[in-house]
């Protein structure tokens, strides 16, 4: 680094300054895009795991629903043909 006698920094010192500065800040503005889209990726996922967690629990009570109602009815025709014989 170049500096006068009173060791103020030149003006080729502050733009050689601010030409590192203006790479790391493109180099992090990259960082960010990438992030952002491991983000956007990472919520898509999300989402379709939490609908098709969704879509599971309600099948599944669906299945019991439709087993109950089967039982229940079963388990009726039988009382009622007991009770008509």
């Amino acid at each position: 680094m170049t500096t006068t006698a009173s060791n103020e920094p030149t003006l080729a010192d502050v733009i050689e300054k601010l030409d590192r500065l203006a790479t790391k800040v493109e180099k992090l503005s990259t960082d960010v895009e990438k992030t952002n889209d491991q983000t956007d990726r990472f919520n898509d996922k999300f989402d379709r795991y939490q609908k098709a967690t969704q879509w599971v629990v309600q099948l599944a009570f669906t299945l019991a629903s439709a087993t109950i109602t089967v039982i229940i009815t079963s388990v009726f025709r039988v009382y009622f043909l007991v009770l008509s014989a």
